[in-house]
């Protein structure tokens, strides 16, 4: 059962949870996110991440109001597969829609960009097959 760390923003503590892989992350509302999909690259038994990025993904869910496939989340740095200073070894980055029409992405992009809430979403020129979204700069 993989462990989840959350750094609770209201609080300023990290809050520890031992969740099944079809469980949901913590936080997240709905069931739209998974243990499994958030850690599905990654052989680790444990994650982390915020409170405050789940939020920001039950808000982009929410607008959605469809599902939408999750490529990539949290990776441990070992394992690869983004630049040295990737967000997603600390749970703050999401590559998603990859089995989604160009016509559905760019929406998504779009509707990520527009509601504010993300640091940075990545241009359709660096990612054209999927939707980049980062906590922060």
């Amino acid at each position: 059962m993989p462990k989840i760390l959350i750094y609770n923003n209201d609080t300023n503590k990290i809050e520890t949870y031992d969740r099944a892989l079809s469980d949901p992350m913590p936080y997240v509302t709905g069931g739209t996110l998974t243990v499994r999909e958030f850690i599905s690259n990654s052989n680790s038994n444990i994650a982390w991440t915020t409170k405050q990025f789940m939020q920001k993904w039950n808000t982009l869910r929410a607008r959605w109001g469809k599902p939408i496939y999750i490529g990539y989340v949290f990776k441990r740095i070992w394992q690869g597969g983004h630049t040295g200073m990737s967000q997603h070894y600390a749970g703050l980055a999401m590559d998603i829609a990859q089995r989604t029409s160009n016509t559905e992405r760019d929406q998504l992009r779009n509707l990520a960009i527009n509601l504010g809430i993300f640091g940075y979403v990545e241009p359709k020129s660096l990612t054209p097959t999927w939707v980049g979204i980062f906590f922060g700069k």
